[in-house]
């Protein structure tokens, strides 16, 4: 019997797949080792990561940027690999790695987009990583590369349940549903009659127009 496939994300030319067994597929164009096979050859069909079978993990999700990977274990622990803006590490890396900046905590939620990651754990904690230049996305007060995890800190108030990401804005929501956004002002519909010049924030501010249904 054939595993079924429960979770895909796409990056810039390559693709990712999770399936029931745990398992990580990966296919298409292999920029800066983004397809984690220890090499940047690409792939036509979809091919097992074997450094993450050879863990002895299981897998739960993937999430996919431009020229990098993460991929996230039912214990809670969280990979990467592929270009050295996002992947959690110092370095490029064709082969995946354990975050060790992560480590700390269970993660129960990971996403990617462009060159920024973040990460959500169990306690409701937001990491962020990645490449902000002047938007602000990550949440830190100061912009430019954060190439490890950290936790945004505007947010220790507030239990984070999801998460979404990506080089210009990101967006949080709390478990009731109340959403929070920061990074380029125009992405994020806050309702200004009269914007302010500020183009771009990192302190997270309420979306009044936003309320959305979270999981457990």
């Amino acid at each position: 019997m054939q595993d079924r496939v429960v979770g895909v994300s796409l990056g810039d030319g390559f693709t990712l797949a999770v399936t029931d067994a745990g398992a990580v597929f990966s296919f298409g164009y292999n920029f800066f080792g983004a397809l984690g096979h220890g090499s940047q050859e690409s792939e036509v069909l979809p091919r097992r990561i074997e450094a993450l079978a050879q863990t002895g993990r299981r897998f739960v999700a993937v999430a996919a940027g431009d020229y990098h990977a993460l991929a996230l274990t039912d214990e809670g622990e969280v990979y990467g690999w592929g270009h050295m803006d996002a992947n959690g590490h110092w370095k490029e890396l064709c082969t995946p790695q354990r975050l060790a900046a992560l480590a700390g905590g269970r993660v129960k939620l990971v996403n990617a987009r462009g060159r920024s990651s973040c990460a959500v754990t169990e306690n409701g904690e937001l990491y962020t990583w990645g490449a902000a230049f002047n938007n602000l996305q990550l949440g830190h007060e100061v912009g430019g590369y954060h190439r490890m995890p950290k936790r945004v800190e505007a947010l220790r108030h507030v239990k984070v349940a999801t998460a979404a990401i990506c080089d210009t804005h990101t967006l949080v929501a709390d478990k009731d549903g109340l959403v929070w956004g920061f990074g380029m002002r125009a992405a994020l519909n806050l309702g200004d009659v009269n914007p302010p010049r500020r183009t771009a924030f990192s302190q997270p501010t309420p979306i009044p127009t936003l309320r959305v249904r979270t999981p457990p």
